[in-house]
């Protein structure tokens, strides 16, 4: 439904690939894209701090820098009460705890539509509409598959 605005915070650390994969499916599905980027650019902070290590104590900086505050930046500007996302259990300890409906810090209604659903449920769902999947995504703030990136927390 292209009148409805989808948030993408863009950390700036995409691959190729992941930002050819979303612009096919921006165009595809006729997505009503509102871009929120960090207020350095990627360049910039690499020469400064680079993608520090999870146990660097500029990690915490980095995540608030590049998903945080673009989030919370979208967030103030839209003020959704329903927010879709892909949180599904297993993921990580936190989503364990949510079910489809949860809320958020601030009060909006998250939608998980997937909770329940396996990767290989999600393929065959993809498959039978002829949805291509990304499997080389990448997450510079989460840095493991099972941590958390600090939007849910």
């Amino acid at each position: 439904k292209s009148d409805i605005p989808v948030i993408w915070c863009d950390t700036g650390y995409n691959t190729p690939h992941t930002y050819k994969h979303a612009q096919d499916l921006i165009d595809r599905l006729n997505l009503n894209i509102k871009l929120f980027v960090p207020k350095q650019t990627s360049a910039h902070r690499d020469a400064v701090m680079g993608i520090p290590d999870i146990d660097d104590s500029r990690h915490k900086l980095f995540t608030e820098q590049v998903k945080l505050e673009p989030f919370r930046r979208a967030m103030s500007e839209y003020r959704p009460d329903v927010w879709f996302t892909n949180l599904r259990k297993g993921q990580t300890a936190l989503r364990d705890t949510l079910n489809i409906l949860s809320l958020s810090d601030a009060g909006v209604l998250k939608v998980s539509p997937f909770y329940h659903w396996s990767d290989t449920r999600l393929d065959v769902y993809l498959n039978q509409r002829g949805l291509p999947n990304e499997h080389n995504y990448y997450d510079p703030t989460k840095v493991l598959e099972n941590r958390e990136c600090g939007i849910h927390t």
